[in-house]
């Protein structure tokens, strides 16, 4: 059985206000033709199919579309919810109608009998047996405890051990004459973060020891972490990472899916596919003129840029106008403002001195060394204070 195995698509991602519509469409295709191309018999995915729990309209039709194509030619299709996506959304919009055209989905935590285990049989006669863990928030970690492993709330485990005994529970019924797979939206110690998951849903409160993944599975397809890695795990397990950078604390992870081939008598095998669409991310640190050298270089990627210079009137402009990619401009930490002192670390009174001096303190402590800036400024002051004297002078005149 040949099993293709995606994750954290991220569709309706906006980066520092970029839309990537067109970036998700071709990377879509891409995980379209390696499905195709490695002519698999089911494909997993393992949670977060969209940015957020409000998604567009044109970002529900790519991803409507993505799974109907994904569905062609008998292809088995199982989809469950991640941390990003709404997950009653998908239970009850999408589950319902895919489930009439042979997809399966699944938004929230069942148990076995009620669609939290997913049996099915490939187009070439093989079966695999899918247990189905979506995202579990520690709010309704309870509640779903009570649905699938009818538990008193009031012994209520930690996180990770309900975790666990969820997926025993769905796991109790493996059988030998199947691929048994686990697919699960979760942390798992021991691995490595991709850098744009979201640090809240992915603290210690939520990492779950490796060891809740059974012996028995042939194949634990993990989703969450963008970052693609295999997994220390009773059975094989990997996170088949984000096939598009989300933020530029992922520029240097690849972009990727996993074929993985499996068989009931053997320990499925993972090889890793390339997919391809999305844009690069860059970094570039150093000095004005060197940034800009490399930038013209970067092609089509998007550019954060860190400049090791001090800060001047119209100097992010200045990038942007010569760096069109560039989405974030800011100062190196040698550079970047110092509140609460005066270039030495220390703070002056402001008795006796003269808003001209009080506003070169100001630019002090923000690192600025435009004399442009201090003389505009002079020139402002001294047009008001001149203005006020003549509107002195007027008022005395006619009293």
């Amino acid at each position: 059985m040949k099993i293709l195995h995606t994750s954290d698509w991220h569709v309706g991602k906006v980066l520092k206000g970029r839309d990537r519509s067109d970036e998700h469409e071709a990377v879509l295709r891409s995980i379209v033709s390696a499905a195709r191309t490695a002519d698999v018999d089911l494909v997993l995915i393992a949670g977060d199919l969209f940015e957020t729990s409000v998604p567009s309209p044109r970002a529900q039709g790519l991803v409507m579309r993505t799974l109907l194509a994904l569905h062609e030619d008998g292809r088995q299709v199982v989809a469950i919810a991640g941390n990003h996506d709404n997950a009653g959304l998908l239970d009850n919009v999408y589950r319902p109608v895919l489930g009439q055209l042979g997809l399966h989905v699944v938004g929230t935590p069942k148990a076995p009998e009620a669609g939290g285990v997913v049996r099915l049989r490939t187009r070439t006669g093989e079966q695999a047996t899918v247990a189905a863990l979506p995202f579990l928030s520690q709010r309704y970690a309870v509640r779903a405890a009570e649905l699938l492993l009818h538990e008193n709330a009031q012994h209520a485990f930690d996180y990770a051990r309900r975790v666990a005994a969820m997926i025993a529970a769905l796991t109790e019924q493996f059988r030998g004459d199947s691929v048994s797979i686990v697919m699960a939206h979760v942390t798992l110690l021991g691995s490595r973060r991709g850098g744009g998951e979201r640090d809240v849903q992915t603290s210690f409160e939520y990492e779950v020891p490796a060891t809740v993944l059974p012996a028995a599975a042939h194949y634990a397809a993990l989703g969450h972490l963008h970052r693609q890695q295999e997994i220390a795990a009773p059975c094989p397990a990997f996170y088949s990472g984000s096939p598009l950078a989300v933020d530029f604390g992922e520029e240097a992870n690849e972009a990727g899916a996993l074929i993985v081939t499996a068989a009931p008598d053997s320990r499925a095998d993972a090889r890793r596919v390339a997919i391809e669409g999305g844009r690069q991310l860059r970094t570039l640190r150093g000095p004005l003129d060197q940034v800009i050298a490399d930038g013209e270089r970067a092609g089509d990627a998007y550019l954060r840029v860190v400049l090791a210079e001090p800060a001047r009137a119209g100097l992010g402009d200045l990038v942007r106008e010569k760096l069109p990619n560039a989405l974030e401009v800011q100062l190196d930490d040698a550079h970047r403002p110092r509140p609460g002192g005066v270039g030495d670390g220390t703070r002056r009174s402001r008795t006796g001195r003269t808003p001209l001096q009080l506003f070169g303190d100001y630019l002090a402590e923000q690192n600025v060394t435009d004399t442009r800036v201090e003389r505009m400024f002079a020139e402002l002051l001294e047009d008001i204070t001149d203005g006020r004297q003549r509107a002195a002078g007027e008022q005395a005149a006619t009293s």
